[in-house]
């Protein structure tokens, strides 16, 4: 079953790498699939995921915070915005494959937004609220 585990998670992970080359595929979700499978397969390949010089710092936000950046939602949102065009103006995808991808990529997109897009700052404490009185 480890086995399994660790297959799942480098196939998850040659997705988000042409998430990165490709317009419209994304790869946010499937480097968090990624590190879900490494962590249920390899506890080695889950940290050197999680120290990846490209990924760590997304996943590392992710996991400790439910964050995606500002940066990566634009970039994610603004290349689903261009494949769609892509697909409605230039290609000869049927019109009902469009409709689908296009509803993929609303559902995506609604999701990034509603995640933050920074760290929530910690909330500093009142002054009668400290046990020592002060």
């Amino acid at each position: 079953m480890r086995l399994l585990w660790i297959v799942l998670g480098w196939g998850f992970m040659a997705l988000a790498v042409l998430g990165v080359i490709l317009p419209g595929l994304p790869t946010t979700p499937f480097l968090l699939l990624a590190a879900w499978a490494f962590h249920k397969g390899s506890r080695r390949w889950a940290l050197w995921l999680e120290q990846h010089r490209l990924f760590g710092p997304l996943l590392r936000n992710w996991q400790r915070h439910r964050v995606i950046p500002r940066h990566a939602k634009v970039a994610a949102i603004g290349m689903m915005a261009v494949s769609l065009t892509y697909l409605t103006v230039w290609s000869s995808v049927p019109g009902l494959a469009v409709a689908a991808i296009a509803a993929v990529m609303l559902g995506s997109a609604s999701w990034m937004l509603w995640c933050p897009s920074a760290r929530p700052e910690p909330v500093a404490e009142e002054a009668g609220d400290q046990p020592d009185g002060r």
